[in-house]
């Protein structure tokens, strides 16, 4: 497999499990819009066994190199960003175990515990979705009021948590401000935790996102709907030495991460 096929593959799961998505993504197509991937983000636990050097050796084996650490505090997570040129970037979180009470903490073991080997060595891991048995409902509550990074990953597993259209590809917008116009004028709700808009343009990096829609999840003990995954749009800026930004930054994800929370 290639890297273009893995993000094909990639691809068609997250947009036929996320109808918005694919119709906003329809919709600049109609515009005549050619669409750029700015970047995927894929979430995970922070054990050995799955962690984010797991996830990233499947890139890494294409070519692709490590750029950036972040650190979450509040949300007790960390992530590391990844480049090859031409291609999208990846960035990949997972969330600080240790961090959080020991029935979290026993309760994440349990679903790693379930995960087979022979996943862990194969980029299918990437889009696996569920490797253990679903929680119940009174577990991914218990979760959520701990994480909703925990809970969410409980529920989906391993797929691609979000893609990001890269705004500085567009011609038929001026900003990213119009796009997100555009994208509320056709009836999507965008993420407005931090603001609609997540950073300044002298952070040299301008995102925003739709609320993950509703998706059917079979847990253990019955059917529910749950936010599943959402779409990102960033717009990037040059540094002062005339190179692109390529980074991210930290207080905007924070927010960003806020897209698949359940709505209460």
């Amino acid at each position: 497999m290639s890297v273009e096929n893995l993000f094909e593959k990639l691809w068609k799961q997250y947009s036929e499990a996320n109808v918005q998505a694919l119709q906003i993504h329809n919709l600049l197509r109609k515009r005549g819009e050619e669409i750029v991937n700015d970047h995927i983000a894929l979430r995970t636990f922070g054990l050995p066994k799955v962690n984010i050097d797991v996830l990233s050796q499947f890139f890494l084996k294409y070519g692709y190199e490590e750029k950036g650490t972040y650190e979450f505090k509040a949300k007790k997570l960390r992530a590391k960003h990844f480049e090859k040129e031409g291609c999208p970037r990846v960035f990949i979180s997972e969330l600080n175990i240790e961090d959080f009470s020991p029935f979290l903490q026993a309760t994440v073991a349990s679903l790693v515990d379930q995960v087979p080997l022979k996943n862990t060595e194969n980029e299918a891991l990437l889009s696996a979705g569920l490797l253990w048995e679903p929680v119940t409902w009174e577990v991914y509550e218990a979760l959520r009021k701990e994480s909703e990074y925990a809970a969410w990953l409980a529920a989906f597993g391993y797929v691609a948590n979000h893609f990001t259209i890269s705004v500085n590809q567009l011609t038929t917008f001026k900003d990213i401000f119009e796009l997100n116009s555009f994208v509320k004028d056709n009836g999507f709700d965008l993420n407005v935790s931090g603001g609609e808009i997540k950073g300044d343009r002298s952070d040299c990096l301008l995102q925003s996102s739709t609320l993950a829609s509703e998706r059917h999840v079979a847990l253990k003990d019955g059917e529910v709907l749950l936010p599943g995954c959402y779409y990102e749009f960033a717009e990037r800026f040059h540094l002062p030495d005339g190179s692109l930004f390529n980074g991210f930054i930290a207080a905007s994800a924070d927010k960003i991460f806020e897209s698949t929370d359940l709505q209460e």
